[in-house]
């Protein structure tokens, strides 16, 4: 299984590869431009993006990925728990919606969402 980490922080981006299984591998950006080309040259299995990054942001990021692969599994992970930035990764139709804070939780997304378009948002 083939991650992409799109996050600002590499902190962050450590922290979140130490949640997922093991034997996997794993691609980083710092960035949603980054995450697009990554996306586009690895197709990965599983991205977890950020939200607010710069110099495009993970929403616009994702919008440009879903856009071009539909199918691509997303999962925000971000520390916005506002209902505005849920809205908006509900309009993506992205598999899950992730708080820094509750890093567990990616594992119990990728276990339920075998190739469906189940939203935990």
């Amino acid at each position: 299984m083939k991650f992409l980490i799109a996050d600002d922080s590499a902190d962050m981006r450590r922290c979140i590869k130490e949640y997922l299984p093991d034997k996997i591998e794993t691609v980083e950006c710092q960035d949603g431009l980054e995450a697009i080309a990554a996306f586009a040259e690895h197709r990965p299995d599983w991205v977890l993006m950020d939200i607010e990054m710069r110099p495009i942001d993970g929403l616009a990021a994702t919008r440009q990925i879903k856009a071009h692969w539909p199918k691509a599994k997303i999962i925000f992970v971000t520390s916005h728990d506002e209902s505005r930035f849920r809205d908006a990764a509900s309009q993506l139709k992205v598999e899950g919606y992730v708080l820094k804070d509750n890093l567990e939780q990616i594992n119990q997304i990728i276990n339920r969402t075998p190739n469906s378009q189940k939203s935990s948002i």
